[in-house]
């Protein structure tokens, strides 16, 4: 109720208010909308765009990866490997070597 009412007396919002008083918003759909429904244009757009930005950072980042010919592929013995190194153990451990054959999709680590 206090949503309802604070999106009808929001200076913001006379879009809202002028659907009430022509009636083009029925008392019966007035009570069910949300409250993205019931925010005005501005803040509708506002918000359509920080999903969109939201949804471009929630990618993450992407492995960089080198694509080389030093590696044979083990299945296909193809020379045609992609590579990433990753720290997973200690750090006085040597980097793992992650490798993806390009033609054929097999994947193996080494350290």
């Amino acid at each position: 109720m206090r949503s309802l009412i604070m999106n009808i007396r929001n200076k913001q919002n006379p879009q809202l208010r002028s659907k009430l008083l022509n009636g083009d918003i029925p008392a019966s759909k007035l009570v069910t909308m949300s409250n993205a429904e019931l925010a005005p244009d501005k803040l509708k757009e506002m918000m359509a765009t920080l999903h969109q930005k939201n949804l471009f950072d929630a990618q993450g980042a992407v492995q960089k990866r080198a694509v080389t010919d030093r590696f044979v592929c083990g299945k296909c013995k193809q020379r045609e490997v992609s590579y990433y190194q990753m720290q997973t153990r200690s750090a006085d451990e040597p980097l793992t070597t992650f490798c993806t054959c390009e033609k054929c999709g097999n994947r193996w680590k080494f350290c």
